[in-house]
């Protein structure tokens, strides 16, 4: 099975350090504009996701929602987060660390659509 999101090695420890600070973590990307395309980490439980949010998957065994908006214009990638130097969003929990999660992506191959959507 295709994951429909990743994480990098440097997003990984990233999140590994944040979950060692504040406990399990959560992520939400809701497509909007600016930092609002950004993928945030909250910790899990203090950002509530609405009934049209998908549970994408799993990143560093910490859930990965997304805005059913944002879903149907990427559904044909495969999301891969990574991290880049510098503060992003204000209430992500990465800021304090000196990086931000930075979004990346990749088309799935045909195969991999036929697997995700039969």
């Amino acid at each position: 099975m295709v994951d429909t999101v990743i994480a990098t090695p440097e997003a990984e420890a990233l999140i590994q350090r944040l979950i060692a600070q504040h406990g399990p973590v959560m992520f939400f990307l809701s497509g909007g504009c600016c930092e609002g395309s950004a993928p945030n980490c909250y910790p899990r439980g203090e950002f509530v996701v609405g009934p049209a949010d998908i549970l994408l998957g799993q990143i560093a065994a910490s859930p990965f929602y997304i805005s059913r908006s944002q879903y149907e214009f990427s559904k044909h990638t495969q999301l891969i987060i990574d991290v880049v130097p510098g503060r992003g969003g204000m209430f992500s929990l990465e800021g304090p660390e000196g990086y931000s999660f930075h979004l990346r992506s990749r088309l799935f191959t045909d195969e991999e659509i036929a697997e995700l959507f039969p």
